[in-house]
């Protein structure tokens, strides 16, 4: 709970001065605004997106969904889940502080916070949780949601 008021706090902050979109058109954004910082098309859900805000004067992300999603990248065996609100701070190939994201660990689910595109290698991606944990795996594998 105390993350969902902390992600509706940033939300209310930043998007004084957002691009907001809702509806449809929100998948149209959302992958413009992810080929514009390098990030991956398939790495966030933009299937199921009601809202999303960018500020880009904070670089402030926030994506509503319809529901929770679950999805299996079955190229590399892992599960992420999507929790109804995320929220990040984007810059090219980076997005920090993220919320509502968690990958599924030896059946726990552990809160992704940091990802680098192109870290450690070029043709890789970093995933970091909060207690510093990372994994790499290969950017191929976020193409697409497929």
């Amino acid at each position: 709970m105390a993350a969902a008021a902390a992600a509706a706090k940033l939300m209310a902050i930043h998007s004084k001065e957002a691009d907001i979109h809702q509806g449809d058109i929100c998948k149209v954004k959302a992958l413009q605004v992810l080929e514009e910082f390098s990030v991956p098309k398939g790495l966030l859900p933009v299937e199921e997106i009601q809202e999303m805000g960018f500020n880009r004067s904070t670089g402030f992300l926030w994506f509503k969904m319809k529901k929770k999603v679950e999805h299996k990248f079955k190229s590399i065996g892992q599960t992420v889940i999507y929790n109804v609100e995320i929220t990040c701070f984007l810059e090219k190939g980076h997005l920090s502080k993220l919320t509502g994201v968690k990958a599924k660990e030896l059946m726990l689910p552990v809160g992704i916070t940091d990802i680098l595109v192109g870290e450690p290698s070029p043709d890789t991606i970093k995933f970091t949780t909060a207690i510093g944990v990372s994994r790499s795996y290969p950017a191929s594998a976020f193409a697409s949601q497929d």
